[in-house]
């Protein structure tokens, strides 16, 4: 049998991406934060790309205001003013040496962490090297919550250090590092952390004060299940003590912090800016794009009128990279476009589709599918996937994500279907007017929705909970869910 490789030549229809094709998937799917951070990135790089300065309410801008031809002129004039001014300074100003005036952000404090707030601590012990050692190891080996949930002996392993000796001075470290401010630190479960605390707190000067300390502790070490449950009489029988006393041990207990590291660090604000408005005018809900959530482009027709001159005269072969510079600027301000009303067409038929949630509330949010919406567009669903990601709609009832109003349906009995969104509104409601001795269970709000015609399963029902952060029937039963976090 002869077998050859022969090379065929064939035309096949595929779809190809060009390079400008990618990044307008890309910079529409980008946040309005992300979108205006690579407009002023594009801006800095290609000269033919201006950010218009916003002009404000009352004043008009400087654009509108000074020529053209003058611009050259105004800027060397600012820049002749900036001299006079840093080369010399009003007398009785104080001079700022070149160490101070090198960066002053470095003068702004930083949040201080959980684990250098505590070797700021044992920094000023009078310890000896190898105990120094030890105690920060222990102190590296804490979570964010302040708790040390791996062994003393991985942390002598991680050091290199095994035996009885090096356990021993582990433990030294432990309570070394237990003893530092915030109290509770280094604990290795929530009784021993909130005992800690109690440890700490201040003692009181009467004799109940110390009994009531006392209780606590014993609750925490030997009945934190029925602290849990928050049974006072089962906890008075079992530690022989009066149900008053009992009360007060408990609120002495709830006072303490389950999480001791949660006071330190800085947890990054999530600034959400929207890109749409809906507001209702005249009966009628209006959509309109958010004028502040990106920044204004335009081309440079100083500089592209003088490129044209520069080609006329030299011929274009010489201004290649520079014609490819104003072809970019020139399609960035068309995508800006483009974009917009990519995002406030959707906008507007996301609105309409869903009227009867901004006229009634969650319960009457409906099912909504992206072909839908892309249908109504003429686009294709990726790109309404891409339009929503990361999109925010502000309401009269709040701000949303645009991708809030997408979810499938849920089959009701009676026909029809209702949104996740509706069901958990719901579930809400029926938890609202529940009994505070006698909250429902998560099988008890199935049967409920089952009886008003919606088969659910009580998983469902749990994930729905959860993500309203809304505690099981037994932490609201007790007091909200406060205790609960702590058990």
């Amino acid at each position: 049998m002869n077998t050859s490789i022969v090379l065929q030549a064939r035309q096949v229809q595929a779809p190809i991406f060009s390079p400008r094709l990618q990044q307008a998937v890309r910079l529409l799917q980008m946040s309005s934060q992300e979108y205006a951070q690579a407009l002023r990135d594009a801006a800095e790089l290609n000269p033919f790309l201006e950010i218009e300065p916003l002009a404000q309410e009352g004043h008009e801008s400087i654009a509108e205001t000074v020529p053209a031809a003058a611009d050259a002129a105004a800027d060397i004039e600012a820049a002749a003013a900036f001299d006079r001014i840093t080369a010399a300074p009003a007398s009785g100003d104080r001079h700022l040496s070149h160490d101070e005036s090198f960066d002053l952000m470095q003068r702004v404090p930083l949040p201080d962490s959980l684990r250098a707030h505590l070797h700021g601590q044992l920094g000023v012990l009078r310890i000896s090297a190898r105990e120094m050692a030890f105690a920060r190891a222990v102190v590296e080996a804490l979570d964010d919550d302040g708790y040390l949930r791996i062994s003393l002996e991985e942390v002598g392993s991680a050091l290199g250090e095994t035996g009885a000796d090096a356990e021993r001075e582990l433990r030294t470290a432990l309570r070394r590092v237990q003893a530092l401010d915030p109290a509770g630190v280094a604990a290795r479960s929530v009784a021993e952390c909130l005992c800690l605390q109690l440890e700490a707190s201040p003692a009181h000067a009467n004799e109940s004060g110390t009994v009531i300390r006392q209780l606590a502790r014993r609750i925490l070490e030997a009945h934190i299940g029925l602290l849990a449950t928050h049974d006072v009489g089962k906890l008075a029988k079992a530690l022989d003590a009066a149900p008053q006393e009992v009360q007060c041990a408990i609120d002495c207990i709830r006072r303490l912090s389950p999480h001791p590291g949660w006071q330190f660090g800085e947890t990054a604000a999530r600034i959400v800016i929207p890109d749409v408005t809906v507001k209702k005018v005249r009966g009628t809900w209006r959509t309109s794009l958010n004028a502040s959530a990106l920044p204004r482009v335009k081309v440079n027709s100083a500089y592209a009128q003088l490129l044209e001159q520069h080609g006329e005269k030299h011929g274009t072969g010489q201004c290649a990279a520079m014609k490819e510079c104003l072809e970019q600027a020139r399609w960035m301000v068309g995508s800006v476009s483009q974009r917009a009303s990519t995002i406030l067409e959707v906008a507007r038929a996301i609105v309409e589709r869903q009227k009867m949630f901004f006229e009634h509330g969650p319960l009457a949010m409906k099912p909504l599918g992206l072909r839908e919406i892309a249908e109504e567009v003429g686009v294709h669903p990726s790109t309404v996937s891409r339009t929503v990601h990361n999109k925010y709609m502000a309401t009269p009832v709040g701000i949303f994500e645009l991708q809030h109003f997408f979810s499938r349906g849920l089959e009701h009995a009676a026909g029809g279907a209702s949104a996740p969104v509706a069901l958990q509104g719901l579930i809400r409601e029926l938890i609202a007017v529940e009994k505070p001795v006698a909250p429902l269970s998560d099988a008890a709000l199935a049967r409920q929705l089952a009886q008003q015609g919606f088969r659910i399963a009580r998983r469902t029902v749990t994930k729905y909970r959860q993500s309203m952060n809304i505690d099981p029937f037994e932490r609201r039963r007790v007091h909200g869910g406060e205790l609960g976090a702590a058990a």
